[in-house]
């Protein structure tokens, strides 16, 4: 059986190379630089290293986990070994999610260029698979695996071996039973075609068909009309109706013969349903659609908290690489904890720590590159100054070199701009249309009384301002200033004096901290601080969990720009207070119905073998306090691989606009805690309602190929009775 992969690396000069391997350098650090011989496997999927003298051992990577190959000396390890290695012989890859970089030293600069172009390469034909060529390397991947003696045949016994690891636990007679049909050659084995037709038969789809045969008059395909009908009825969209349904066709249906027909077959049906038009996430708003023409103060702003480390904040290392990866995830407001450094150089870290430290200058050039690699935006540089006026002078002086043109200069009100800009403590297009008669003239945030000057005129937006109470700030505040708050103050205010905070902050900007005591850089809740409006709520990027679900989940609206425009009723005085949202003259709340029906193909927790998960779906409700709810199927027993609920979960959501509704997938344990399978969380004004697929996340956020839920989503007006 050949995969996309090993198909793609028959023909391939370079990936050939890589087939037969290469004594790289795998460096961590400037002292540690031992060589491993680097090979692709024949599933060209695959690279395996191990250390030259390791006779049996080898650790390996998926080429689906690279996101990117860096060439030269882009990585900090790499900056620290230049002088001994040039950089034609250095590249990096980058890995998804929080897994660390690999950074390699290649023999000679040939060798270095085949590996660099051929990971490329694969990593370009795994982005551009369409979902029947990642279902193709998905069974080819498990055939592999499962195929012991590597013969390309499997008997009964590794097909039994292969479903533990597929993570179903499957009655032996059932087994047996669909072996033997797709043994079409009678040979005992399942060679390529056959394991294919007894994957299908393994995976098929008993409630899809279900739903596809309501609207078929035939039970074998829909016609546009009938297509069009569910699409109205199920999925609620509205608009251009046939036209639509025969678009659908033409896209998802892989029989030519039913094309020509205009009818979809029950595989087409499937492909519609798994695809980015089937997902529960609505497509149009995954797209740049806001106005973004509105003040600063008017949108919720992706922020971190001490940007620059990886780990905790204590003994935790800093890195440019921190920057990088919250930059990556759209991060709009970074954090620099400046001090002073050796030679005149400042150094950025975690102040009165053992957190290790790196020059300012270095971190400045990092976002220089990548500040607007994912987002045209404006992006915030938040200041933490702790440095000597003259030390001071050289940041701005680093500043002003290296941002250049993308550093805002002008004032509010400014018209001409660059593609965005970046200051200290600044904001970029400034697209706002509300315009200011006083000019600001910024400081930046400071214990110390003394400031360069050359460093304070480059604040000319954001500018910090002490929080007085909200009777000053309506009187004073401007579109601006920025005020700081520690998450327990600002909670606290959120709690008492909701309504004022939310006028508050329609006028000015509010930036949200972590408690100091958040020593191992664990995060609060950022949803009740966006129920008032604080636009820069930020969290500890380098720490997976419930709160950067959320954070990702909002966020990944509005083309992952980093900004996502507040609710109507959050931009002008409005008298709405979170607390008391039936007292709000737009209070209009939903039902909303989630029937979850089935899982497919997810991840095993536990990797021993014969551990099956006990699957179980929780749905959780963030958003006002009325609104903070979860509830939860049953779990089923020894199936990760088709555990089929049928559970109907019923919500009210009483403010949709500010709600999130994430899908944790958990491995249920009467014994100890559950473990966590897989999430998803998105924006409550973002679903499409209908039948949906939900594709999972891991705890970094990385997708989990294959791993869905199907699900069919209703949303409807609260009636009298409903309550």
């Amino acid at each position: 059986m050949e995969s996309p992969h090993s198909l793609l690396a028959q023909d391939d000069e370079d990936l050939q190379v890589m087939k037969a391997g290469a004594m790289l350098r795998k460096v961590k650090s400037r002292s540690w630089k031992k060589q491993r011989h680097f090979r692709l496997q024949d599933d060209g999927q695959t690279i395996c290293y191990k250390s030259r003298w390791a006779r049996s051992g080898h650790s390996t990577f998926s080429v689906a986990d690279v996101e990117a190959v860096r060439e030269g000396h882009q990585s900090e390890v790499l900056q620290s070994i230049a002088e001994e290695f040039p950089a034609e012989l250095c590249f990096t890859l980058v890995f998804r999610g929080r897994k660390g970089n690999l950074d390699l030293v290649a023999e000679s600069a040939s060798e270095a260029q085949a590996w660099i172009r051929g990971v490329r390469k694969l990593v370009q034909s795994t982005e551009s698979m369409d979902a029947k060529e990642r279902l193709d390397q998905w069974i080819c991947d498990w055939f592999l695996k499962a195929d012991k003696n590597k013969d390309g045949r499997m008997n009964f016994k590794e097909v039994r071996s292969l479903l533990k690891m597929m993570n179903v636990d499957m009655n032996e007679e059932y087994t047996l039973r669909l072996f033997t049909l797709a043994d079409k050659s009678e040979s005992g084995c399942l060679e390529n075609e056959e394991f294919v037709q007894f994957y299908k038969m393994l995976t098929e789809r008993e409630e899809v068909f279900l739903v596809f045969q309501r609207y078929s008059h035939d039970g074998q395909t829909l016609t546009v009309a009938e297509l069009e009908v569910f699409l109205r009825r199920e999925q609620q969209e509205e608009g251009e109706g046939k036209k639509h349904a025969q678009e659908l066709i033409d896209r998802y249906e892989p029989s030519d013969s039913a094309k020509k027909k205009g009818a979809m077959s029950i595989d087409g049906f499937l492909m519609y349903l798994v695809s980015s038009e089937g997902d529960i996430f609505d497509p149009q708003k995954r797209s740049l659609h806001q106005d973004m023409s509105q003040p600063l103060s008017h949108y919720f702003i992706c922020s971190s908290h001490n940007t620059y480390l990886m780990e905790d904040q204590l003994r935790g290392q800093s890195s440019q690489e921190a920057y990088i990866q919250a930059l990556k995830r759209g991060c709009r407001c970074v954090e620099v904890d400046c001090w002073d450094g050796p030679n005149g150089e400042p150094v950025v870290y975690h102040g009165h720590t053992f957190t290790s430290k790196i020059l300012f200058r270095d971190v400045i050039t990092t976002l220089g590159e990548y500040a607007f690699k994912v987002s045209e935006f404006p992006v915030i540089l938040s200041l933490e100054n702790h440095c000597c006026v003259e030390q001071q002078t050289v940041m701005s002086q680093i500043l002003d070199t290296i941002l250049g043109d993308t550093l805002l200069r002008a004032p509010p009100g400014w018209t001409g701009s660059p593609r965005a800009a970046l200051s200290t403590g600044s904001e970029g297009k400034d697209p706002a249309k509300r315009q200011e008669d006083r000019q600001p003239r910024g400081n930046l945030s400071d214990k110390k009384s003394k400031l360069s000057r050359e460093l304070s005129d480059l604040v000319v937006y954001c500018k910090s301002v002490h929080f007085r109470d909200f009777e000053y700030s309506r009187l004073h505040s401007m579109c601006y200033e920025m005020s700081s708050f520690s998450e327990s103050k600002a909670r606290k205010l959120a709690k008492e004096t909701g309504m004022e905070f939310v006028g508050h902050n329609i006028r000015q900007l509010s930036r949200v901290y972590p408690s100091g005591r958040r020593t191992d850089s664990s995060n609060y809740n950022p949803q009740e601080l966006w129920n008032v409006g604080c636009q820069l709520v930020a969290l500890n990027f380098q720490t997976a969990g419930l709160e950067m679900d959320l954070n990702d989940g909002l966020f990944h609206q509005n083309g992952c720009c980093g900004y996502v425009l507040k609710p109507n009723f959050m931009r002008k005085e409005d008298s709405f207070d979170p607390e008391r949202p039936q007292d709000w003259e737009g209070y209009k709340p939903l039902c909303l119905s989630i029937q979850v029906i089935s899982g497919q193909q997810l991840p095993k927790v536990n990797q021993k073998e014969g551990s099956i998960v006990d699957p179980l779906v929780r749905v959780e409700v963030y958003g006002v306090s009325q609104d903070q709810t979860k509830q939860e199927t049953s779990y089923i027993q020894n199936n990760g691989f088709n555990p089929l609920w049928n559970e109907t979960l019923n919500f009210i959501i009483h403010v949709p606009e500010l709600a999130l509704v994430r899908f944790v997938v958990e491995d249920y344990d009467k014994a100890s805690r559950n473990d966590f399978v897989g999430q998803f969380t998105v924006p409550f004004t973002c679903i499409q309602p209908g039948y949906r697929h939900i594709h999972l996340l891991s705890k970094d956020g990385t997708a989990l190929p294959l791993s869905s839920l199907f699900i069919n989503i209703k949303v409807s007006e609260l009636t009298a009775d409903a309550d």
